[in-house]
């Protein structure tokens, strides 16, 4: 099996610090590699990975996250060479899908934001245009505002979980890590940290414009007495942070798709405590690996309770759920559905249409 591995172009693979999709992504092409599948990764030129490595830009230019031109000129890069491929696994939204379901080759992809309001109703559109590609949810839950998109296969996403250490330090501080943007709450974390009398640490990407203002307006104000912004951190200084923290915050008011910090804390066996939205139920388990909450004052309560928890139990819940091997072989069954015989005279008679 030969498969184009499809990452957004924004960040290297693996990313340097934030990045979820190119974690995931990363882990995934070396994954199967050592599976024995045949890989192309295209992704910027700074990454760094086992399969063979295709790239339009020597570095990742994040610092224009979200122009269409450049967005377009990696696809590019795939679409030239695309029909050396039995099919593409594209993880870069809705231009990705877009474009390669065009194509006569299989395309499977892999839906890492939320289906509500506006993303939802496009995906919709794009799949009536594109309706032979495959559709990959991270999590039951994020299928729920449109079950009937073209679904082949729920896979969690995977940490290796080598590379976190479990060796609880746990101080007094709470913890924030995430993004700069009021749906992941650091402003929400900060009411938390100061109705249980604890310090915070936060640890949040602060790029893009509109997270500037947020956290200009809603973070900054607050910052001192007990309230530490971090900035944007690495993978190792995320694990340290995580080891010493009292618990993990996760005061979302979003649809979570996934949440790859969840199963990160789970893995350093940091309690988490979080609201009840999105992938939440799906990924945590209430009273045993975390403290679930329906409102602020339910996350006051939990925070007060997560030294009930065993982080062996934790640790044993990533390393169960959330591996490597787990995820692989979940998308190589995938791979498989969408090259399947049957699938293909369907595809052929669409476009013979």
């Amino acid at each position: 099996m030969n498969v184009a591995l499809f990452s957004p172009v924004w960040f290297p693979v693996p990313p340097d610090r934030y990045g979820g999709i190119e974690a995931v992504v990363h882990l995934l092409a070396d994954g199967l590699v050592d599976a024995g599948v045949d890989v192309t990764l295209f992704a910027s030129g700074d990454s760094s990975t086992t399969a063979e490595l295709v790239s339009v830009f020597d570095r990742a230019p994040s610092e224009r996250i979200g122009q269409s031109f450049w967005e377009l000129q990696h696809a590019l890069a795939c679409l030239e060479l695309i029909d050396e491929f039995d099919i593409v696994h594209d993880h870069s939204g809705l231009v990705g899908l877009t474009l390669f379901g065009l194509t006569r080759r299989p395309l499977l992809h892999t839906v890492h934001g939320p289906l509500t309001g506006e993303p939802g109703e496009v995906y919709e559109r794009v799949c009536r245009v594109v309706p032979d590609a495959g559709l990959v949810s991270l999590t039951l839950n994020q299928r729920r505002p449109r079950p009937h998109l073209p679904w082949v296969a729920n896979v969690h996403n995977a940490i290796d979980t080598s590379r976190y250490p479990c060796d609880r330090r746990p101080g007094e501080s709470l913890l924030f890590l995430g993004r700069m943007s009021p749906d992941k709450g650091a402003h929400r974390a900060i009411e938390i940290a100061r109705r249980t009398g604890r310090p915070l640490k936060i640890a949040a990407k602060c790029r893009e414009t509109e997270e500037i203002a947020y956290f200009e307006q809603h973070v900054e104000p607050h910052l001192g007495d007990g309230i530490e912004y971090m900035g944007e951190v690495g993978h190792a200084e995320k694990c340290a942070l995580l080891q010493e923290a009292h618990a993990l915050l996760m005061p979302i008011d979003w649809e979570e798709p996934f949440g790859l910090v969840m199963i990160e804390a789970l893995a350093c066996g940091t309690p988490v405590v979080a609201m009840r939205r999105g992938s939440v139920p799906e990924l945590l388990r209430h009273g045993r690996t975390a403290y679930i909450a329906d409102d602020l004052d339910d996350m006051v309560a939990g925070v007060d309770r997560v030294g009930e928890l065993d982080p062996s139990v934790l640790r044993a819940e990533a390393e169960r759920r959330f591996s490597v091997a787990k995820m692989v072989s979940g998308y190589v069954a995938a791979y498989e559905t969408m090259i399947s015989p049957e699938r293909s005279d369907e595809r052929g008679a669409l476009f013979a249409a």
